[in-house]
């Protein structure tokens, strides 16, 4: 219910959602609440929140290397999951993913895992390393639950695995930008039209891409594809890597990095009409300063 009313919101204003990921607990359990904080006062619209994990086989270096900080300090799936219930107290209506891997599903028990994030107030679920063809294995449980169960487009799904990650997606749809890990560094995208268009077309919940969106040129080039959020999340968790063992300036510098980044989300279709408006020399409204424009010879109405 909270993706369904955050994008109806986000429709209504042509804005795109921006969801920023840290890692739940690092660089310790305070800190990674002040960072969710000023995640959250720099424009975030949802948080996908990772649990820390030995082998996260989709993450590349970066993320790796935080994941060394709450295993470090035992910080467990249900010390993760009484942060994720802060949150939620702090934060009523603000949509709250899970990025989580297999065995730490399995470990607990698939009906535990589901239970404690039911009672955490998770919104969503994402399986790395499950793809749509095993659903089976967790959705029932996450279904009982109402909590939404998402899974990742790549650009090179098959048109089968399209058409089930489009009926089977829950809150809304990972599209990646690019094959690989996750990472600020490699961050080409490959992702066109094509497969924004064709999960369109399958009726897919809310397009959201991820993977390689570090920067905010990246965003419009999301917002020229047609999907609806971005998510960004290798660029923060460098900068907390960075930056962990002076506090207040990793605050202060996740914050900038975020509200930059918000900022391109929540602009990037104005942007993007304003320049198609140039170019076809059309009369249009800066919204900015509510001057009456005609495009092409610089007057003013």
């Amino acid at each position: 219910m909270r993706y369904k009313q955050l994008f109806a919101r986000l429709k209504d204003s042509n804005q795109l959602a921006y969801i920023p990921f840290v890692l739940l607990g690092d660089p310790t359990e305070e800190l990674s609440l002040q960072l969710i904080d000023r995640l959250v006062e720099s424009g975030a619209d949802a948080l996908e929140l990772g649990f820390a994990f030995s082998d996260p086989v989709a993450d590349g270096p970066v993320i790796q290397t935080a994941s060394l900080r709450p295993l470090a300090n035992g910080f467990s799936v249900q010390k993760a999951f009484d942060l994720v219930a802060k949150i939620r107290v702090k934060y009523p209506d603000l949509p709250l993913g899970i990025l989580t891997y297999a065995n730490l599903v399995f470990a607990p028990g698939i009906e535990q895992f589901y239970h404690d994030a039911q009672k955490a107030g998770v919104d969503s679920v994402l399986i790395a390393d499950c793809p749509v063809e095993e659903r089976d294995l967790f959705a029932p449980s996450a279904q009982s639950l109402g909590i939404d169960t998402v899974y990742i487009a790549p650009p090179d799904a098959s048109p089968s695995s399209l058409e089930l990650i489009a009926t089977y997606s829950r809150g809304y749809t990972y599209v990646l930008s690019r094959k690989g890990i996750t990472g600020a560094d490699n961050s080409e995208q490959e992702t066109g039209t094509a497969l924004i268009d064709n999960l369109k077309q399958l009726g897919a919940p809310p397009l959201v891409q991820g993977f390689g969106i570090s920067k905010p040129e990246h965003v419009l080039k999301a917002a020229q594809a047609g999907v609806d959020g971005i998510i960004t999340g290798s660029a923060i968790v460098n900068l907390i890597n960075e930056h962990y063992n002076t506090p207040d300036k990793m605050l202060d510098l996740v914050a900038e990095y975020a509200k930059t980044m918000s900022n391109a989300a929540h602009n990037a279709r104005h942007e993007l009409n304003m320049t198609e408006s140039i170019e076809k020399g059309s009369h249009y409204v800066d919204s900015r300063n509510n001057q009456a424009t005609t495009a092409g010879n610089g007057t003013a109405g």
